[in-house]
């Protein structure tokens, strides 16, 4: 019984899909996090200087609608949000663009989670893991500038 019960154990542990933060530095940077539901990618392109924010949902796409805001909750709350967001061809994508995303950043490295919103959607990343690889996606800038 002990070994039945220690093998079902491992096997839903090794079974689960891993979903951690990934900080990747190069001629663009990226910072992505997946679910089962959704998907979050960050970019920064040195060369224009531009970042780009990318939400997909796998199984409800988005709707047009006048905004985008994103809330990150836990010790620094911050709360942002755009009229300038556009959505992929198949609306399964969001994505919004700037050449500044210092507090979408503080948000998701200072945080326990973030939520990304219009009015008629609702998409939820933990921010578990999250801050070593947003200090790592931080130095793509950091290196440009000096």
């Amino acid at each position: 019984m002990f070994i039945a019960m220690r093998f079902v154990l491992l096997s839903l542990l090794l079974g689960s899909p891993a979903y951690a933060w990934n900080a990747t530095i190069g001629d663009i940077c990226t910072l992505t996090h997946e679910t089962e539901a959704e998907a979050i990618r960050l970019t920064y392109n040195p060369a224009q200087p531009l970042y780009t924010l990318e939400i997909t949902r796998r199984a409800e796409g988005w709707t047009q609608t006048p905004w985008f805001a994103m809330r990150f909750e836990g010790p620094n709350p911050i709360e942002i949000g755009t009229p300038r967001h556009k959505l992929s061809d198949d609306a399964m994508s969001l994505f919004v663009s700037d050449t500044g995303f210092g507090n979408v950043l503080d948000g998701l490295e200072f945080n326990q989670t973030a939520y990304a919103f219009t009015q008629d959607r609702l998409s939820e990343f933990s921010l578990e893991g999250a801050a070593p690889e947003v200090r790592k996606f931080r130095t793509c800038a950091a290196a440009r500038l000096s």
